[in-house]
């Protein structure tokens, strides 16, 4: 993995947010991550310079904020902002994965004039408990994705003893990979690496921040008038495909594929992830040029 740039900037409420940067120049691209993850998770893109992203509060180098409520969306919001403001970039394409969709959907709902174009991978808009466990009934789904996060929380001290033990060999990942968990199409080197590092989390704070961004209601997207790409899972046991299209089917610009991968899509299908942002890229060009001619015209006429 190439080495990242990171420093620190502060948010709205003093807290200090580390950022993270691929080297190189490039489009600007900004990731909304998902809950506690980094650029490990994402094998082809933390190379591709122009690609922006942050830790969230209080993991991997993110303060934790003083008053602890402070992690609601809109905190997650103003910490995108406040990496994009440091980055100076106004305006460009945005991903999110996981519940990071849920960052991304409302950065480009609140500030329509800074994203140019969505990438929304593995992760449903809002709502992420009833977007969960496919194979149980649609009417228990929140309720047990709220119930067994909440368990989690509390287990948080005992996870904490046993994950931050745990070795990762070769034989670690290679059970992970067959386990259903992450599929074997996933490169064991790439899943090493991002399973080492996110083990070593605070977990009864990682599922306060889960906790606290996945009670978001469904967010109502038909605003959006921007390009937008949704990449789905078909094995996904955290986001139904359904979760993920149902909010974006009425838009004009929208664009979605399923892939045969799990939650963890972009361990998976590295390759495909980063040809769809090309994709994405491309379209967000066409539109902003066909916009750009339309208002020359539209000068010309009125001259």
């Amino acid at each position: 993995m190439a080495a990242m740039r990171e420093h620190d900037v502060i948010s709205w409420d003093g807290t200090k947010i580390r950022t993270w940067r691929a080297a190189g120049d490039g489009t600007p691209v900004l990731l909304c991550p998902g809950v506690g993850v980094g650029p490990e998770s994402w094998p082809t893109l933390n190379e591709r310079g122009g690609l922006v992203s942050w830790y969230m509060r209080g993991t991997m180098g993110s303060d934790r904020p003083v008053d602890e409520r402070n992690i609601s969306l809109d905190d997650h919001v103003s910490d995108a902002i406040a990496v994009l403001d440091d980055a100076g970039i106004e305006r460009c394409a945005v991903m999110g994965w996981s519940m990071g969709v849920t960052i991304a959907a409302e950065l480009a709902l609140r500030h329509p004039e800074r994203v140019a174009g969505l990438l929304l991978v593995a992760g449903a808009p809002g709502d992420s408990f009833d977007a969960m466990l496919p194979l149980l009934p649609k009417n228990v789904r929140r309720l047990v994705g709220l119930t067994g996060t909440k368990l989690l929380r509390q287990a948080g001290p005992v996870l904490d003893k046993v994950l931050h033990r745990m070795p990762v060999t070769d034989l670690t990942t290679f059970l992970l990979r067959h386990s259903g968990v992450i599929k074997p199409t996933s490169d064991p080197e790439a899943v090493t690496t991002a399973i080492r590092r996110f083990l070593q989390h605070d977990w009864r704070w990682y599922f306060t921040l889960a906790l606290a961004l996945g009670e978001t209601p469904r967010q109502d997207l038909s605003s959006i008038v921007c390009p937008v790409t949704l990449l789905a899972g078909r094995d996904d046991l955290l986001a139904t495909t359904e979760s993920m299209s149902g909010p974006v089917g009425a838009l004009p610009q929208a664009r979605l594929r399923v892939l045969p991968c799990s939650h963890y899509l972009p361990l998976e299908a590295p390759e495909t992830v980063s040809a769809e942002l090309d994709l994405l890229l491309d379209r967000v060009r066409s539109v902003d040029f066909a916009t750009s001619e339309a208002f020359t015209e539209g000068s010309r006429s009125r001259t």
